[in-house]
């Protein structure tokens, strides 16, 4: 498909994106060509462009909760007809033949690749996807709505998991994945108990609209000890913090891609049985499985939009905190 299209791109960490005229790309033979139609933007995206995550593809289009339909297909593809609406998650590639990928791995994949990291990603209005990567949508989610499924939903729904049957649910960090994992632990009948920054009256108000039995600062302890907590605010302070308020044989779950650096504690708030430990991407069951799910739930985000070339505006408001729910770049908004 010839032409050109706008994008957003990174030259170095630590600098603003960039808008530019970029030829459509091509599809590989395994590859779909996707009209981007919406991207969440996620912390990761944050950690990439501020630079925590080192080793990205340069220069880049960042970008991995995308929304998008198929304009074009490699020679190799089959499934995928003009016109079929499909989101594409982090992972984007892995090799199938290494030790974790043959063991339903995926997600640890020796030489994996990621969208928006190693794989020009959704911050423009085409790209390029595996169609092994790309999966079909709840038909009910306008596009805006179901772009935050693809990492928020998808990771906090593979955190959830690990953090086993347990009742009493801490959730640190109240954001695009919390907001969306509370309604499926409600959903399965958990008690739900939400930790912001001390003093976000409006997140906490937040949390409890969507169903949280208590909300408080990431400082207070619960009113009642948690069977397992998920953090998703990228603080190494939180980890002793809810290892302190996780009952005994507990487990806390790191769901970020990046955490500063976690403080020495005494072993006796680890002892009892309590774990640590964490989330790395995401497996394509996960998806099928999440995918699934949500409409059951039914999963509602909330979203606030942006048009493509306020990228780095969206990216500023998640850096200070001030999106409610999940920001996304909708390509049908003007701007």
């Amino acid at each position: 498909m010839a032409g050109t299209q706008r994008a957003m791109v990174l030259h170095a960490p630590g600098q603003p994106l960039r808008m530019e005229t970029r030829p459509i790309p091509e599809p590989g033979p395994e590859q779909v060509l996707l009209k981007v139609h919406a991207c969440a933007v996620c912390r990761t995206d944050l950690h990439v462009v501020d630079g925590e995550l080192t080793r990205p593809k340069l220069p880049l289009v960042p970008g991995h909760e995308i929304v998008a339909t198929v304009v074009g297909t490699g020679a190799r593809v089959e499934g995928f007809a003009p016109g079929k609406r499909v989101g594409v998650p982090w992972l984007g590639w892995s090799c199938g033949q290494c030790r974790f990928c043959r063991s339903g791995r995926e997600n640890l994949c020796d030489t994996a690749r990621f969208t928006g990291y190693d794989l020009d990603g959704g911050f423009a209005e085409y790209t390029v996807a595996d169609a092994r990567f790309c999966f079909p949508l709840p038909a009910a989610c306008r596009d805006v709505e179901a772009a935050p499924l693809m990492c928020a939903g998808l990771i906090g729904f593979r955190a959830l998991r690990m953090a086993g049957e347990g009742q009493r649910l801490g959730l640190y960090g109240f954001g695009a994945a919390a907001h969306i994992l509370i309604q499926v632990a409600r959903h399965q009948g958990r008690r739900v108990y939400a930790f912001t920054r001390e003093g976000d009256a409006k997140g906490q108000a937040f949390a409890r609209e969507l169903g949280a039995q208590w909300a408080g600062g990431s400082d207070t302890p619960p009113p009642e000890p948690l069977d397992a907590a998920i953090l998703f605010a990228p603080v190494g302070a939180l980890v002793p913090a809810a290892l302190r308020a996780v009952d005994k044989g507990g487990v806390v779950v790191c769901g970020g891609i990046h955490m500063s650096d976690i403080p020495s504690f005494p072993y006796s708030v680890l002892w009892e049985e309590r774990q640590v430990r964490s989330v790395a991407n995401l497996t394509r069951q996960d998806a099928m499985d999440f995918l699934a799910l949500a409409p059951r739930v039914p999963v509602r985000t909330e979203v606030q939009a942006f048009p493509l070339s306020a990228a780095n505006e969206a990216l500023q408001a998640l850096r200070e905190g001030r999106v409610r729910g999940a920001a996304v770049l909708d390509m049908t908004a003007v701007g």
